[in-house]
């Protein structure tokens, strides 16, 4: 059952998702089109027929009456329905969607379902009344039973034989293949998978008959194609090939079977006795060839069925791959796989390092270690590429709190997605969803700008947009928001700060940057009116904090008058990095290779020294400071002319200059363990060190965390 709900909370999340994009996607054109009703549609019967497996009561019911809605509008049309109607189909829809996800939550926190949902069934049904005129409803009812009984189930062969009596005399359908599916045993919901496949074969524009031909209103339907199969009806040999195409990338199909239709053959090329349409015997018999189970693909082909049928009609059977181009897989498992590999690393490295090996000339041995290291490369690249995934899925989810916010606070905002396919770490993009979410919210409250004629008396556009953009930066991801609101005043968040006592110097002494940086700062809140400034302080410090928990880092920029935009960079991937061994007296560092520029030996008439004091040197026609490693930790080294040493100009974000070192020792491959959780007491990360690494021979040595190096030599 663990596993049974478990994929009921991923198909049904997944369901949901879907449906939340197609809403806010149909608003934005003010209707539903053919193909979103049906889509609903189908999403709400695959709601509803899961829930009932699972016997969610809850859930169903919501879920049926929001098919039967649509059941209605899919028969009559969204022409049925004036602007107020779609209007307020749009916020019935939301809200149905809303108390699905809170039930889905109740499921995902194992607490017990609700147990009144009348408001929201009376909701929906009063709706439904008021877009019907008096007994529509029963009617359709009443008309859709009607058929449901008409229709009786028939043979294989008489399947068959209708098809061609049907369309006799008509040679622009003139059908010369018959598919027929059977769906794995025990499948369940066969009429809906029918009508899956019917969907896909329509989305490529193929002419095609198909029976039972109710699938998508009769869910009777089931105990017919269980027993008897699901048939398709094409007219030749390429409509043929793409039909199978499309049949072999549905799921949960357990075989099928293509028929020749001797009798739509061009006379000349048939027999006589094969001009007429299929008798229900002779179709029968061809129909009743055996039918063997799937069969992978890498398999040779199965050898043809025995028929038993004249040569009206000849058969060839395939076999219905398993779709396999997703799979879903616990996070666990691939935690566990990323540590594995990390732990590879390591030893790889250790085995090529070994001191045993030393100044011994050993060419099979040094070819086999690069193989080696190829592979487990390879192996890093794919172990984490299957943790990636795209930013969309937390990207679209804003679209539904802007739209919520929009008319809760009657601004005219469009949301302006850039990038949202940048693909991430699973961890990472579970932990800055909450922090995106955050600052569109203060985006809305506070960055634009209340009412439209504001901001046309500012000469902009009354309607206010805020970009949700995302970019792949080397080994990083930058992801922006940015709003053309009202900005910030910095002369008011430096006074509001200085009455909250959270300055570490004098007011007159803050740029705007470091004023700016003071609404990241815990403390910087207030019950006070919301004003330009204060809301967007309210939280920051734990989007702040959210954001380093995966070795991110977090800037803002304003400009009053302008709007402003809030930058996160965010590390592709924590796991396993490359890294610039270095070594100062008998400690040993690793500096991301992502965050070097050059290395080089400097000359001391190179080096000069600020107004301060400092040492800095000149790259590249600007001059950048040096930070010593030995005097920023206190180590004790020989080497402390800076002629001695190595420089190694590094930057990140918008911070950068030069490390002293005593020697480089190369470049590795290097797994990034986490420090000690006690040694977190001493704010070491603040002190600029990242994490650490064992290296192949064994020893450890620290990451320096670039970002934060610079900030900790301010400190001292």
């Amino acid at each position: 059952m663990d596993n049974m709900l478990e994929m009921y909370l991923y198909e049904t999340n997944t369901l949901m998702e879907q449906l939340d994009e197609l809403l806010i996607e149909a608003e934005k054109n003010a209707t539903f089109t053919t193909n979103d009703v049906n889509e609903i549609f189908r999403i709400m019967h695959t709601i509803k027929g899961s829930s009932a497996m699972m016997e969610f009561s809850t859930l169903m019911e919501i879920a049926h009456h929001i098919e039967d809605l649509f059941f209605y509008i899919r028969e009559n049309g969204m022409d049925a329905l004036d602007e107020s109607h779609k209007n307020d189909l749009f916020n019935l829809m939301f809200q149905s969607t809303d108390a699905l996800r809170i039930e889905v939550e109740k499921i995902e926190n194992d607490e017990p379902l609700s147990t009144n949902i009348d408001h929201i069934i009376a909701n929906i049904n009063s709706f439904l009344e008021k877009i019907s005129s008096s007994g529509s409803k029963s009617s359709a009812d009443s008309s859709k039973e009607e058929k449901v009984e008409t229709e009786t189930p028939v043979a294989d062969g008489e399947a068959i034989a209708r098809i061609n009596q049907e369309l006799a005399g008509c040679p622009e359908s003139n059908l010369r293949y018959f598919i027929r599916i059977h769906f794995e045993e025990g499948s369940g919901m066969e009429n809906l998978r029918a009508f899956m496949v019917i969907t896909a074969l329509r989305e490529i524009d193929l002419h095609f008959e198909h029976y039972p031909n109710d699938v998508e209103t009769n869910s009777d339907t089931s105990e017919t194609i269980v027993e008897k199969g699901f048939f398709i009806a094409v007219g030749n040999e390429e409509d043929l090939e793409r039909a199978l195409q499309a049949i072999k990338l549905q799921n949960s199909i357990h075989s099928y079977e293509v028929i020749e239709n001797a009798s739509a053959k061009p006379a000349e090329k048939a027999p006589a006795s094969q001009s007429r349409p299929l008798s229900a015997a002779e179709s029968a018999g061809s129909a009743q060839t055996a039918s063997a189970p799937a069969q992978n693909s890498a398999q040779a082909p199965s050898a043809p069925a025995q028929n038993s049928a004249p040569a009206a009609s000849t058969s060839t059977h395939n076999s219905a791959p398993v779709k396999q181009s997703l799979i879903s897989v616990n996070l666990s498992k691939l935690d566990s796989l990323v540590a594995i590999v990390g732990e590879i690393v390591i030893t790889e490295s250790m085995v090529t390092s070994s001191p045993d090996l030393q100044n011994l000339k050993l060419d099979n041995f040094t070819k086999s270690a690069r193989q080696l290291r190829k592979l487990t490369d390879d192996l890093q690249d794919i172990a984490m590429s299957l943790r990636m995934v795209p930013l969309s899925g937390t990207f679209q989810k804003m679209n539904r709190i802007v739209r919520d916010m929009k008319k809760k606070l009657n601004k005219d905002v469009r949301l302006t997605l850039v990038g949202e396919n940048t693909e991430v770490d699973k961890t990472v993009v579970d932990s800055i969803g909450d922090p995106i979410m955050h600052i569109v919210r203060n985006s809305m409250d506070h960055g634009v700008e209340a009412t439209a004629e504001e901001r046309i008396a500012a000469g902009k556009n009354p309607q206010a947009e805020i970009v949700l953009s995302a970019a792949h930066t080397g080994s990083e991801v930058i992801i922006s928001i940015s709003d053309d609101g009202q900005g910030m005043n910095p002369d008011k968040i430096l006074a509001k700060a200085e009455r909250n006592g959270i300055l570490t110097k004098p007011a007159s002494d803050y740029s705007k940057k470091e004023i700016l940086s003071l609404l990241l700062l815990p403390g910087f809140s207030t019950n006070e009116e919301v004003t330009e400034f204060s809301g967007r302080g309210v939280g920051m410090d734990v989007v702040k904090k959210n954001v380093e928990s995966v070795g991110g880092t977090i800037s803002i920029t304003s400009e009053t008058g302008k709007g402003s935009c809030t930058t996160l960079k965010i590390p592709l991937t924590m796991a396993i990095t490359d890294g610039m061994e270095v070594s100062v007296g008998k400690s040993l560092f690793t500096i991301p290779i992502a965050n070097i520029r050059q290395s080089f030996k400097p000359q001391k008439e190179e080096v000069i020294l600020d107004a301060n004091g400092n040492e800095i040197i000149k790259c590249l026609d600007a001059f950048y400071p040096i930070i010593r490693i030995h005097e920023l930790y206190n180590i004790e080294t020989e080497v402390t002319n800076i002629e001695d040493g190595i420089l190694i100009w590094v930057e990140t974000a918008d911070k950068s200059y030069c490390l002293f070192v005593d020697e480089l020792l190369g470049e590795q491959q290097v797994v990034v363990k986490p420090l000690s959780p006690f040694l977190g007491n001493f704010n070491i990360k603040s002190s600029g060190i990242g994490g650490c690494t064992i290296l192949g021979d064994g020893n450890i040595s620290l990451i320096l965390d670039i970002s934060n190096l610079y900030a900790a030599t301010q400190q001292y």
